[in-house]
């Protein structure tokens, strides 16, 4: 099913989203990848505040290319989101809805999500230059120095997503490789 959903997200489109739905993301998300994961990691741990609020938020695991003359961003694909799986759980249990990535997650990973009523939705890797064109804004809040793994705010328009792991822990690949999908 094909649905259009807001970022930020609400707890009642969240309820509606089901493994194997397509959707349509429109509104704030944030970019962070491997680099920025561990800082945030290290400023929770001292008690710092973290550059965006989680609430309801998205993490999109990408690092862009540099942005060609008169576009706000460059090539915006997907990071493997496995690599990010040490440090999921708590962001989840501390407000995070949503991620977006490409690839499985490990079972802590789908356990967290269900635990807080999230979701990860996956993007199509190797199709950065198109996704980038759903990207209206770019902008660099946070660890400027880790150049493309900085943590970014974009805001998107109908940036395309497949829900991979529902609010409720059911998972698209294990569906499909038990033939229970379709």
């Amino acid at each position: 099913m094909e649905k259009y959903i807001k970022a930020p997200l609400e707890e009642q489109e969240l309820k509606e989203l089901r493994a194997g739905d397509y959707v349509y993301i429109s509104g704030t998300i944030y970019t962070a990848r491997d680099a920025a994961h561990k800082r945030m990691e290290e400023a929770l741990d001292a008690g710092e505040q973290l550059p965006f609020a989680l609430a309801g938020n998205i993490i999109y695991y990408m690092g862009p290319s540099p942005a060609r003359e008169g576009q706000c961003i460059g090539s915006a694909g997907p990071t493997t989101a496995s690599r990010m799986d040490k440090y999921t759980p708590r962001l989840l249990d501390l407000g995070l809805k949503g991620m977006i990535g490409k690839g499985r997650r490990s079972q802590a990973v789908k356990e967290a999500v269900a635990r807080n009523g999230a979701v990860y939705f996956a993007a199509v890797g190797g199709a950065g230059a198109l996704l980038a064109g759903t990207i209206v804004k770019a902008e660099v809040i946070a660890y400027d120095d880790l150049g493309t793994e900085a943590v970014r705010r974009l805001e998107v328009k109908d940036f395309p997503a497949i829900v991979v792991t529902d609010r409720m822990g059911k998972d698209l690949y294990e569906e499909v490789e038990q033939g229970r999908f379709g």
